[in-house]
């Protein structure tokens, strides 16, 4: 206690030098903390679940004959059919348990409040398997699931349960509107729960029996072994390990397959079918959950978190630097303590004392700079409907931060205790501390500390280099229709309750309104929104085309509205758009655009060709081409498109209306808001935003990267450049007598101005090619995250030269002209 005060005591008498460590401290922690929650949050920190090293998640891959739903929670190898999963878990016997799961839209009313959200469909088994307790009420089990469709029951999320509810108790046995159907509320989920699937934040739970009155546009498949959409997972049972669950699990699903699912697809060619029969089940740990998001967040946030440690570590080396410089201006006081009998090692505990308290300070102003550093990135994720991440700065984020500061202690302080208490004390008490402290060897390290600041920072400045030439590549793609003046939304009425026919008819009411209203110039809708990753993908016969076997004949597909091609400004280049008299009833008909001609080799002569959805049936003519347009994604190629006109098709629950206005965004949102609120003030507005803001959504990777690598290797630089001033100016300081008595015998300021700069210079000609070369190192490993660009590129490199050189040498500029400004007489009598 007594060497804690006397070093608060220390740090006092020098506020100025606390202050800048314990900043430097906070902003190098905070911003390590901030990236470090995100990582957690999405590949670390195991489901709030009792023992979740026992779960296991369960994928079936190899040919699926039939049709493929899969989501957010994993790809369409890790889906099963509805009767696979019944016979599983009635066959298995070394899990306690497996539980389907998928996520879906919800739209929830609760006393005239209508909110847009996510759900989770969930097996009887799901929260059994979790070993889950309500936090009110209960929660779904065996008995909520006798048959498909039967149970109109619901559990809420807790958070939904705090923000819609009150966190009132007597909401169990109410009801609550979810897709148009009344359940009766069973209970609340656990405190912190959010479901099985990172990304998505489900507000409902709702039995897997549900499903076709939950998505009522889904076929009714429910007995159908060739629709594979559940999400499996299961808990191992005490003393059964990973491979001998596999082995049993496998014997169960090949007997399935062979007796029962083999001869319902005979109709597969050979090949196909050997390959069905030799399918296996993969298990893979389930403790973090069911989620695609992971593997593609890896890779950026292990680069962003090694880039926030490179900046921590840039802290550490200018706080070494800074404790070196105090050191060596408290030689004297250590000297004569030393004299009076202090050992060594007492005085390194003291300078260590200090150090720790300063880095417990850093780390507690830490946890503000990453709670605000935190809800900046936040920002930068698209804010969709039904998913977000719950994340902040909670006990293990804490304590890494906690973790983080004391390692910093071994980083910045050992080496300054251990050089302050080399001093010699008899040389201090003959006047030569000044010397001492600053020997060759001393200032050897201190240099070679800067020049490890400017390897680290051009290492910084150069991967931000790449990363925004990255997205200065992606904002140049042709998207091929005019994002300006664009404001998107949709609705989805099947999911309140509507049949086919009010459905249609509410679709063409919200067109015929917005299409009304003052400032709007141009209104249409599609059933699949463009560029927001959804797609819909099909195999299809077109005439003239000769496909080879196993040839891929899949486009992507779209039905849209009179107009669309005109609202978005996607030329048409042949043909006829659609027209009113092209409906139900109708002939059917499509427009295509050019990859789609170039894929199936149509020329010029496509305009009356025919071809056919998943069979022989040429029934669709093609009565216009035009212009490639993006589809799903911004970065990829335009992909083969053909077009139906929405009137022909009954069957769409969700639609994405597109309306074009010389009104700024906030006016055409206001007005989308009162013509839908007029229409039907229970019918949500989904993803209500500018064209835009839509295309930045689709590239956020790419903007979070660039905007974080260059926020950070900004900050870097800012710390190099301080830290070499820091160096620069010390080392003048200690050669005040060497430098007077070369002014002394004649030496110009200017050629000692040039003394100086040519350390600075030296410096950076070794750290700034250090940097580059380690920078091209890792562009190599990230550059499935660089687009249009390699991992080499002389231009972005020789600009973060430039720009990191002008710094170097700007930090240099003052303590060179303070060398140089000298007083010969004042510099010798110093010494």
């Amino acid at each position: 206690m007594v060497d804690l005060r006397y070093a608060l005591r220390q740090l006092a008498r020098r506020p100025g030098l606390s202050v800048v460590v314990i900043v430097m401290l906070a902003l190098g922690i905070g911003a390590t903390t901030a990236i470090f929650s995100v990582y957690d949050a999405i590949l670390v920190r195991p489901l709030p679940v009792p023992e979740p090293e026992r779960l296991v998640n369960l994928g079936a891959p190899g040919p699926k004959w039939g049709s493929t739903s899969c989501n957010l929670a994993g790809d369409c190898d890790e889906v099963f059919s509805y009767p696979m999963f019944r016979d599983l878990e009635a066959a298995q016997t070394v899990f306690t348990g497996v539980a389907g799961h998928t996520v879906f839209e919800a739209n929830l009313a609760y006393e005239g409040r209508a909110l847009a959200s996510a759900g989770l469909l969930v097996s009887s088994s799901y929260f059994q398997v979790l070993g889950l307790e309500p936090a009110v009420g209960r929660l779904i089990g065996p008995q909520d699931e006798p048959q498909v469709g039967e149970s109109a029951v619901v559990v809420l999320s807790y958070d939904y349960w705090q923000n819609a509810f009150g966190a009132d108790p007597a909401v169990v046995g109410r009801t609550l509107v979810v897709n148009g159907q009344t359940l009766r509320i069973l209970g609340v989920a656990p405190e912190g729960f959010r479901g099985t699937t990172i990304g998505a934040l489900p507000r409902v739970f709702v039995p897997l029996t549900l499903r076709w009155l939950m998505e009522p546009t889904r076929p009714k498949n429910g007995e159908d072994r060739r629709a594979y959409w559940i999400f499996l997972f299961a808990r191992l049972k005490p003393g059964v390990e990973f491979e001998q669950a596999s082995v049993s699990i496998n014997g169960v699903y090949r007997g399935i397959l062979d007796d029962v699912e083999a001869p319902l697809n005979a109709d597969m060619p050979a090949g196909v079918l050997e390959r069905f029969r030799q399918r296996e089940i993969t298990l893979a740990p389930g403790a973090r959950g069911q989620s695609f998001l992971p593997e593609g967040a890896r890779q950026p946030l292990v680069l962003l978190l090694g880039v926030t440690g490179l900046v921590l570590l840039i802290v550490c080396v200018n706080i070494a630097n800074l404790l070196l410089a105090r050191g060596a201006a408290r030689a004297g006081e250590l000297a004569i303590r030393a004299s009076l009998g202090a050992s060594r090692l007492r005085l390194m505990s003291q300078l260590l004392i200090e150090a720790i308290s300063l880095a417990a300070l850093g780390g507690m102003c830490s946890v503000p700079v990453a709670t605000v550093t935190l809800a900046g990135l936040m920002t930068l994720v698209p804010a969709v409907s039904g998913t977000g991440f719950a994340i902040g700065i909670d006990p293990p984020v804490l304590l890494f931060a906690v973790g983080i500061s004391l390692s910093t202690v071994l980083l910045f302080g050992l080496a300054p205790a251990l050089q302050a208490t080399r001093t010699d004390p008899g040389r201090v008490v003959k006047g030569q501390a000044s010397q001492a402290a600053a020997g060759r060897g001393m200032v050897r390290f201190r240099n070679t500390l800067a020049t490890a600041q400017i390897a680290f920072s051009m290492l910084l400045l150069a991967l931000a280099g790449l990363f925004t030439q990255s997205l200065v590549n992606v904002a140049r793609v042709d998207l091929g229709f005019d994002v300006d003046s664009l404001v998107a939304f949709n609705v989805a009425p099947r999911l309140s309750g509507y049949d086919s026919a009010r459905t249609t008819a509410v679709f063409d009411r919200i067109e015929q309104a917005l299409a009304a209203q003052p400032g709007v110039s141009d209104v249409s809708s599609a059933r699949v929104a463009i560029v927001t990753k959804s797609n819909s993908r099909n195999s299809l016969s077109v005439e003239g085309y000769d496909a080879l076997p196993g040839t891929d004949t899949n486009a992507s597909a779209n039905d849209v509205d009179l107009g669309f091609f005109q609202t978005l400004s996607i030329p048409l280049l042949a043909g006829r758009d659609f027209t009113a008299a092209d409906r139900l009833g109708a002939p059917r008909v499509a427009i295509v655009n050019e990859a789609f001609l170039r894929k199936f080799n149509l020329g010029d002569d496509a305009v009356g060709k025919r071809f056919a959805i998943g069979g022989p049936d040429l029934d669709i003519e093609i009565v216009g081409v035009v212009a490639d347009a993006k589809y799903s994604e911004v970065k990829d190629e335009v992909p083969p498109q053909y077009f139906l006109p929405r009137l022909q098709n009954d069957n769409i629950g969700t639609l994405t209306f597109y309306v074009r206005g010389v009104a700024g965004a906030e006016v055409l949102f206001r007005s989308i808001r009162s013509v839908v609120g007029r229409i039907d003030p229970n019918l949500p507005i989904n993803n209500l935003m500018t064209m835009r803001t839509t295309v930045r959504n689709n590239i956020f990777l790419d903007r979070f990267v660039a905007i974080l690598s260059t926020s950070f290797a900004g900050l870097a630089t800012l710390l190099a450049a301080i830290g070499l001033y820091g160096v620069l100016a010390y080392n003048v300081a200690q050669r005040r007598g060497e430098l007077g008595v070369r002014l002394a015998l004649g030496a110009t300021p200017e050629r000692l101005s040039r003394l100086v700069l040519r350390e600075v210079v030296v410096m950076g000609l070794v750290g700034m090619p250090i940097g580059l070369a380690a920078a091209a190192g890792l562009g190599k490993a990230a550059a499935a995250l660089l687009f249009g660009l390699s991992s080499f590129e002389p231009g972005v490199f020789a600009g973060a030269a430039l720009a990191l050189g002008t710094v170097v040498l700007a930090a240099g500029y003052i303590p060179a002209r303070r060398a140089s400004r000298l007083d010969p007489l004042e510099a010798l009598r110093h010494e």
